[in-house]
């Protein structure tokens, strides 16, 4: 079946539905992974956006329901080159096309997405619709007109809940937590605990945990209905107890301390992202999904790209803007959990 991407500027891609075959509205971000589209697709970061891959060949090993970092997609559309129709993996369960056909996500492909990508890069990322009719004006206001409302709250678990049976015992304020931060605490003996994103701090507090996670989650991190969440951490980290936030936990983490976050031109998204630890000189090569970053002139880690900040330190409490589970992706800043578990157990002392 034939469909369209119109951009919010007016240009029109035309090009092949696939998945469900429905009209999707979001933001046109490109994600740059050759693999991992599975953990980009399940990603909770990725609300309101139609992800765009830059590497043309998406679903060769098909999907792997045991990858996933949640429970469904989460983006409002997908958008690919050349997705696999007859995946090959001992491992796979189904097809690309049919995994967004079960969540009800709209998919496009054979357009150009080379072209596309580049105008993003040069124009910064805008909203888009796809759709199986010809675009028409009332399409192109739709696009401009889109916003994402409380993407937080759209994704974050209702209700709190344990995993893990470890000595440390971890809060996450889940603001659209992957499944892999939560595996990763698990691995170095950690008992989690996750709440909502509106709980109170004396709530999280009455569980007298040895450490709290701030999680990634999608969205302007100074939008209005995070003020609250804000505040929340402000006294959480007036506790004394260690904090490690990640993505958008890093961003909410940096508001709380007083330093501004601003939207970038088209983001970080992907798995070969460079940053550099201030203190030592040494590259790490990450792993990121995000469209704001923090502003600050005492940065932990800067992104070598770019210059933006991807890390912020305040003793007890750190953060970091990429991810260190990187799932899919380098392992290569996994340490961070490690230190995270020393200053739990020095506070726990």
């Amino acid at each position: 079946m034939t469909a369209y991407l119109v951009l919010e500027n007016g240009l029109c891609f035309r090009g092949k539905s696939f998945g469900a075959p429905y009209d999707a509205l979001g933001e046109v971000v490109f994600a740059t992974g050759m693999t991992g589209y599975i953990e980009t697709l399940t990603d909770p970061s990725y609300y309101g956006q139609i992800i765009l891959q830059t590497f043309p060949l998406i679903g060769n090993y098909g999907v792997i329901p045991d990858d996933f970092e949640s429970d469904k997609i989460s983006a409002s559309g997908y958008i690919a080159k050349y997705p696999c129709r007859t995946p090959s993996n001992f491992r796979n369960e189904y097809s690309l096309d049919a995994f967004l056909l079960k969540h009800n996500i709209t998919g496009l492909y054979d357009i150009d997405t080379r072209a596309l990508t580049k105008i993003i890069r040069e124009n910064g990322v805008m909203n888009g619709k796809i759709t199986v009719l010809e675009p028409t004006d009332t399409d192109i206001s739709e696009a401009k007109a889109y916003t994402v409302q409380a993407p937080v709250a759209a994704v974050s678990k209702r209700g709190i809940s344990k995993i893990g049976g470890g000595r440390r015992r971890v809060a996450i304020l889940d603001f659209g937590a992957k499944r892999g931060i939560t595996d990763a605490l698990i691995e170095r003996d950690c008992m989690v605990y996750s709440f909502p994103h509106d709980t109170k701090a004396n709530e999280i507090l009455q569980i007298n945990p040895a450490g709290i996670m701030l999680s990634n989650g999608p969205g302007d991190p100074a939008e209005y209905a995070n003020n609250t969440i804000v505040e929340t951490i402000r006294v959480l980290q007036k506790s004394g107890v260690p904090m490690f936030g990640i993505c958008l936990g890093h961003q909410l983490l940096a508001l709380a301390n007083g330093y501004p976050t601003k939207k970038l031109k088209f983001g970080h998204r992907g798995a070969n992202q460079p940053v550099k630890d201030t203190s030592t000189g040494r590259v790490y090569i990450t792993s990121q999904n995000h469209g704001y970053a923090a502003v600050s002139n005492k940065s932990s880690f800067v992104n070598v790209n770019d210059g933006t900040c991807e890390g912020l330190d305040f003793g007890d409490s750190f953060s970091v803007q990429f991810h260190p589970e990187a799932r899919s992706g380098p392992l290569d800043t996994a340490f961070l959990f490690d230190k995270f578990a020393e200053r739990m157990d020095a506070y726990a002392t």
